[in-house]
């Protein structure tokens, strides 16, 4: 679903739309949506604004992927509103690449995009991206892998102890000292 920006001069336009899993490309292989991506929401051109808009809604949608410790795949279920701001981008061209812009705090919050207007799957793909948990894991007990014989600590005790080795001595070992 395009907005775009000519319509929203008219009218705000609401949408309520369900997205199959793979019909959203996230961009990381071992992210995986595993249920309709359910969002409902409005669009609008605010007033008053050189082509600022603002969208509004919410989306529902369980995500998967790999457990950071275990390696096992984990249900990560994304129920979350938004409330966006973007603006043209154009405005910003006029600096030189390599010159600074200074933006205030209100700014820092607001997203920009090119041409006629905006895609709502890109919106969503960046809201779920950004709603994911840095550390994705299966469960907050999730023993992971072991370190020594690679195993699933969650499903094998393997019972292998990891007796780190302390290598400042290592070089005094090699020593033959003889007649002290």
């Amino acid at each position: 679903m395009f907005f775009s920006v000519k319509e929203l001069e008219h009218r705000i336009v609401r949408f309520d739309v369900s997205f199959p899993p793979g019909e959203i490309d996230f961009w990381d292989s071992s992210l995986r949506q595993l249920s309709p991506l359910n969002t409902e929401g409005s669009a609008e051109l605010l007033a008053n604004t050189q082509g600022e808009i603002r969208v509004k809604g919410g989306l529902l949608v369980t995500m998967e992927a790999e457990c950071d410790r275990c390696l096992e795949s984990a249900k990560f279920p994304i129920e979350s509103n938004f409330d966006l701001f973007y603006r043209p981008a154009a405005p910003l061209q006029k600096h030189h690449a390599a010159e600074e812009v200074k933006i205030d705090e209100g700014e820092a919050e607001i997203a920009f995009y090119e041409g006629g207007g905006l895609d709502l799957k890109e919106i969503l793909r960046e809201h779920i991206l950004l709603s994911m948990p840095m550390q994705r894991i299966c469960n907050e007990l999730c023993q992971g892998m072991c370190p020594i014989c690679g195993q699933n600590r969650n499903l094998v005790n393997c019972g292998c102890q990891a007796k780190p080795e302390d290598d400042r001595w290592s070089a005094l070992k090699k020593l033959n000292v003889r007649g002290i």
